[in-house]
């Protein structure tokens, strides 16, 4: 079985490898999909556990686009 990845390991990634790495998660949820629909699904539980990967991805994506948006403000203003 394959863990999930921690945030702090996310965190350290750059933003290029957080958005590769969204898109290998999307695809296999697409592939997840498709084995569900025919009946084919051997690791019910790899759904559930990408679903969360990605919310996870996208949430600290998100964080870094904050912070680096205040950054640049606080420096306009310093």
């Amino acid at each position: 079985m394959v863990k999930a990845v921690k945030p702090a390991d996310l965190r350290a990634k750059t933003p290029d490898e957080l958005e590769a790495r969204l898109v290998e998660l999307k695809r296999e949820q697409l592939n997840l999909r498709f084995q569900r629909a025919t009946g084919q699904t051997e690791a019910q539980s790899r759904v559930r556990v990408v679903r969360r990967e990605i919310a996870r991805i996208k949430t600290i994506a998100a964080q870094n686009a904050k912070n680096a948006a205040g950054a640049k403000t606080s420096a306009a203003n310093a």
